[in-house]
């Protein structure tokens, strides 16, 4: 259950940090796998908290009541794991977008690409097919997901751009936040020149410590 009092992660914050910086700090666990990708380019920037989906194979009911429930800046977030049948379209996305939805990643497909990058839309999926799913099961809001490998609870903060997907915990925002503002303020201070001697140095360390003599 929530505190009444736990505090709101600064979402809108995460749209300047990149997926790689957060991916360093995050790990493997909380990183999607390559199949969950923008559909257009130049790459879109994502960045809000999750709305949780749950759609079964073949259904895309709840997507499509999701875009009228979600509140302005949410991401929607789907678990379906189905490419044969699309969740969304071009005018679901439309809708979607007039609501202030910040965008979808969704594991699984959708249709009419053309009128999403048109829209800018910001989509992350597994690919486009041209069927329609069918409107039929009724499934929760708000549960934790699975999404491209990555258990997403409701809250969590989603961050997408051209590298990948990545979901910052709710609890741990804050933190990663910070710790990811300092790595990249100490990125920005560093020449290229400062990065290839500590980075020579490291790896003649590792391949010392690991008898290499080339």
């Amino acid at each position: 259950m929530t505190e009444l009092n736990a505090e709101v992660p600064d979402f809108a914050a995460f749209q300047d940090i990149p997926t790689t910086t957060l991916a360093d700090l995050l790990g493997v666990e909380q990183v999607m796998d390559l199949g969950i990708r923008p559909l257009w380019g130049p790459g879109p920037r994502l960045a809000g908290p999750a709305f949780t989906v749950s759609c079964p194979p073949g259904d895309n009911l709840m997507l499509h009541a999701a875009v009228h429930r979600a509140a302005p800046g949410s991401v929607i977030v789907v678990e379906s794991g189905d490419l044969s049948y699309a969740l969304a379209g071009g005018n679901v996305c439309a809708v979607a977008q007039r609501h202030g939805i910040a965008g979808f990643v969704a594991d699984g497909v959708i249709r009419d690409l053309a009128e999403v990058r048109d829209l800018g839309f910001p989509v992350f999926a597994r690919g486009i097919v041209p069927i329609p799913g069918v409107k039929e099961a009724v499934t929760p809001f708000g549960l934790p997901v699975r999404c491209g490998g990555v258990r997403v609870e409701a809250g969590d903060v989603v961050v997408g751009d051209e590298e990948g997907v990545i979901a910052v915990p709710a609890a741990r925002a804050d933190d990663i936040l910070t710790a990811a503002r300092a790595k990249l303020a100490k990125e920005a201070a560093q020449t290229l020149d400062d990065w290839e001697r500590a980075h020579r140095t490291r790896i003649e360390e590792i391949l010392k410590a690991r008898g290499f003599a080339g």
